[in-house]
């Protein structure tokens, strides 16, 4: 009887082992959907391989106006710089999220952002979707919620910007690509410090370098925008950054997109916060990329992509030693 009750307690021991060995984390690009405020909302999200043991950030990256999220993981077949963050979430262990917009007045998908004058993006609070994706990715994987940012191009960087402004106590830090301050918004001002990143190029016939009426041509249903250097400066004084900027020219690896690149760093802002605005001499309304090279057709619409430097790796190493 003693020996039967030890074998009882063995197999009982080797059991309980089995059912606590923790699950592998599926990895790969997956489409989702979730309801949020009475609507099927659409994302994409990447899971690297081997972040089971350990919490890892969150980098969601927001499309422009009319883009589907399937152009921006590349599975549509087209050229995007954008899939390049799942290369560097492999390297560097972190998820990737691409949320899609709904609807706006041409059928396609957009985001509300702060312009209170444009007419044409969707009327849904994106703000409660990015905060809702946030917490439930949390739910289902090791998050660090210190380390959540956002980057976007066009009307996904105004998007951004909006983030910036109405969430950013769940949001590190966040990046504007060929996107601008609105001149007319509806978020009123920051609530909390937080580092920002400008992206834009002078030659952007979308969303001028200069500021004023968005779109080719300018038309006021696309609402208006600051200056590029005013949009920073706003973030500058908000965050209380250095006045004098240090400057960094990128080399000049393409000589035929347009011109070179410089980086102005703002730092020492309030709790560590930091603005840096990379403008894009000659660069048109795109993001640049010297590994996923625009055709020339899409430079016809949107003029130069710059191939001087990689969007994905500048905002990655601009977030990755940002903390909440």
């Amino acid at each position: 009887m003693k020996y039967l009750f030890l074998s009882v307690l063995v197999f009982l021991s080797l059991s309980c082992k089995k059912t606590q060995t923790p699950q592998t984390t599926k990895n790969g690009l997956f489409t989702e959907t979730v309801n949020v405020d009475r609507q099927t909302r659409r994302y994409a999200i990447y899971i690297p391989d081997n972040i089971e043991n350990f919490t890892v950030p969150i980098v969601f990256e927001l499309h422009g106006g009319g883009i589907y999220i399937e152009d921006m993981t590349g599975e549509s077949g087209y050229k995007t710089p954008y899939k390049l963050w799942m290369n560097l979430a492999d390297n560097n262990k972190f998820i990737v999220v691409y949320p899609e917009g709904l609807n706006g007045s041409y059928g396609k998908p957009t985001w509300n952002d702060c312009r209170a004058n444009s007419q044409v993006s969707s009327d849904a609070d994106d703000v409660h979707f990015i905060s809702f994706l946030i917490d439930k990715i949390a739910e289902e994987y090791k998050i660090d919620r210190s380390r959540i940012y956002v980057s976007g191009t066009s009307n996904g960087g105004l998007m951004a910007l909006r983030l910036a402004v109405q969430l950013s106590d769940k949001i590190a830090a966040v990046a504007a690509v060929a996107a601008a301050m609105p001149d007319s918004s509806e978020c009123g001002m920051p609530v909390n410090p937080i580092s920002v990143l400008f992206m834009n190029g002078t030659d952007d016939n979308h969303l001028p370098f200069n500021g004023g009426y968005v779109s080719n041509p300018p038309n006021p249903d696309f609402g208006s925008v600051f200056s590029a250097e005013q949009s920073v400066k706003i973030w500058t004084e908000f965050n209380q950054t250095d006045t004098i900027p240090v400057l960094y020219n990128f080399p000049d690896l393409d000589t035929d997109d347009g011109g070179i690149v410089n980086k102005y760093s703002y730092l020492n802002g309030r709790e560590g916060t930091e603005v840096i605005f990379y403008k894009v001499n000659g660069g048109g309304h795109s993001a640049p990329s010297i590994k996923e090279q625009y055709s020339a057709l899409f430079e016809a619409d949107f003029n130069k992509q710059n191939h001087d430097i990689e969007m994905t790796t500048e905002v990655w190493n601009f977030f990755k030693t940002k903390r909440l």
